[in-house]
């Protein structure tokens, strides 16, 4: 295979990315780019926000909000990239950045951090490292409700957390991370229901949008990466659209089916069948298919930027 000219330049940034990813610890919190975003986002929220406006005008405010942040986001970083000397630095500064808006093995010590504790019989424990995980609230779980909630969130973040900004990277460049990863943290952040409803659902919907191809890519290479493929794809295949989301239910039906577990969050959906009991096991078991479907999608982003340079 012959790489097309230009590519080492995208290549060389990706590669590092992976490798910092692999044997870097936590960012801390104060020096995360994503904190900063979401600092910035807050900010913007306090003069746009108002809670006794009427749906319409929060929709208008919440447009706002994601035209600013992700605005915001790209000028910082391409500024900053025009102030690079040429060569080394300018890979260094791409691989950090791409860094930044894209982690696995975050997402994989979370999970583990979570298996220890229910491991050790320590719920509270479990139940603070849930919080790492999800958005759920996990004062009431019970093990096995707090192992499920934690393998829904792994197979869910294998795409938000790693398939869909090296997505966004191969075909759009470091640009392309920067908005997914400016727009999925807007979601993270006001895309629920509630008193800010129709403030977040601009981000919302185009989190969405943007996870569409992503998040379906996730659950193929999951299914690449089991041997359970037969009852991993009738699962996904029931099972997908079961959930609010349009693209989350994809990667975890397909974890479901693969693991033989059920899946369930109480009044919202049930994914896959109870051919087991879920445990600290399949938590394990998640991760280690999450780790090859990411080492494949790492793999095909080289490939897929080296051939189109």
């Amino acid at each position: 295979m012959s790489f097309a000219p230009g590519a080492l330049e995208a290549l060389l940034p990706l590669a590092l990315a992976w490798a910092f990813d692999a044997i870097h610890r936590d960012w801390p919190t104060a020096w995360h780019p994503v904190a900063w975003l979401g600092r910035s986002a807050s900010a913007i929220e306090a003069r746009l926000f108002e809670e006794s406006s009427s749906p319409g005008r929060q929709l208008a405010a919440g447009t706002i909000l994601v035209v600013l942040v992700v605005g915001l986001a790209v000028l910082v970083v391409a500024g900053l990239r025009k102030l690079m000397p040429s060569g080394p630095a300018i890979v260094v500064f791409e691989a950090m950045v791409l860094a930044s808006t894209s982690t696995v093995s975050g997402l994989l010590r979370a999970a583990e951090r979570m298996r220890a504790a229910l491991d050790a019989e320590n719920m509270s424990a479990a139940r603070f490292a849930l919080r790492s995980l999800c958005s759920r609230d996990p004062s009431t779980l019970d093990s096995e409700a707090l192992a499920a909630g934690a393998i829904e969130s792994v197979a869910e973040n294998a795409s938000d957390s790693w398939v869909a900004p090296l997505f966004f990277y191969a075909t759009f460049g470091l640009i392309g991370a920067v908005v997914y990863r400016a727009v999925n943290t807007l979601d993270a952040m006001y895309g629920y229901r509630g008193r800010m409803e129709y403030f977040g659902k601009p981000s919302a919907r185009l989190d969405d949008v943007l996870n569409f191809v992503p998040a379906r890519l996730t659950a193929l290479l999951l299914l690449l990466a089991s041997r359970s493929r037969k009852r991993g794809w009738r699962i996904f295949l029931r099972d997908r659209w079961k959930t609010a989301s349009p693209n989350a239910g994809q990667p975890m039906a397909m974890m479901a089916g693969l693991l033989g577990i059920r899946l369930e969050k109480a009044g919202h959906y049930v994914l896959g069948d109870a051919n087991r009991p879920v445990t600290s096991e399949q938590i394990g078991d998640a991760c280690r298919l999450v780790q090859r479907a990411g080492a494949m999608a790492a793999g095909g982003a080289l490939v897929f930027v080296g051939w189109t340079g």
